[in-house]
C-alpha cells in the first residue's frame, strides 16, 4: 500500500534526502585519495545543493528556518547514508567503496522520488521532482562510470571494443 504524502511532507523528506546526500559527497571528498574521485564526490555534492535548494524554494512552511543555516547544520548521524559512511570508515574507506555506497543512495533516491512524485497534483512541485528523478539517474550514471574506471572494469559503451568473435 503507497503512502500518500501531503506536499509539505513530500517536499521535508526530499530536503531532508538531498542534505544527507550533500553531507555525504562533502565527507566522501575529503576523504578518497584518489583525484578523479574527489572531484566526482565534490561535484555531486554541489548539484545536492543545487537540488536542495530547488525543493527548498518551494517550501512554504518555516519550521525548517533559512537555508543556508539548514545546510550548515551537521549530518543527521542516524541518516542511513551517514551510518554507511560511518562504518565504511571504520573499515578504512577506500574509493570502491564510497562509490558502492553512493550507487545505493542514488537508486534509493529515483526510488524515493517516483514514489513522492505520483502524489504530487501541484504541477510545479511535480516538475521540480521530475527534474530531480532526472538528474539523480544523472548522478547515478556518473557515479556508475567512475566506479568502473576505478574499478578497471570495461563500459558498457566501450563493450564491442573488446569482445572477442
Amino acid at each position: 500500500m503507497t503512502k500518500h504524502y501531503t506536499l509539505q511532507e513530500a517536499l521535508r523528506l526530499a530536503i531532508k534526502s538531498e542534505k544527507d546526500s550533500m553531507d555525504f559527497y562533502r565527507k566522501a571528498a575529503e576523504l578518497v585519495t584518489d583525484a578523479r574521485s574527489k572531484e566526482v564526490f565534490t561535484l555531486l555534492a554541489k548539484e545536492e545543493v543545487d537540488h536542495l535548494k530547488s525543493f527548498y524554494g518551494l517550501y512554504q512552511w518555516e519550521d525548517l528556518g533559512p537555508i543556508d543555516a539548514f545546510i550548515a547544520t551537521p549530518p543527521d548521524k542516524l541518516s542511513a547514508t551517514h551510518l554507511a559512511l560511518e562504518k565504511a570508515i571504520a573499515a578504512d574507506t577506500t574509493e570502491k567503496v564510497a562509490l558502492e555506497i553512493a550507487l545505493k543512495e542514488e537508486k534509493a533516491g529515483i526510488e524515493l522520488y517516483q514514489v513522492l512524485v505520483q502524489d504530487i497534483t501541484d504541477q510545479q512541485v511535480k516538475h521540480v521532482f521530475e527534474a530531480v528523478i532526472k538528474g539523480t539517474q544523472g548522478h547515478y550514471d556518473l557515479i556508475e562510470d567512475e566506479y568502473m574506471r576505478v574499478m578497471a572494469m570495461v563500459h558498457s559503451s566501450d563493450q564491442n571494443i573488446y569482445v572477442r568473435e
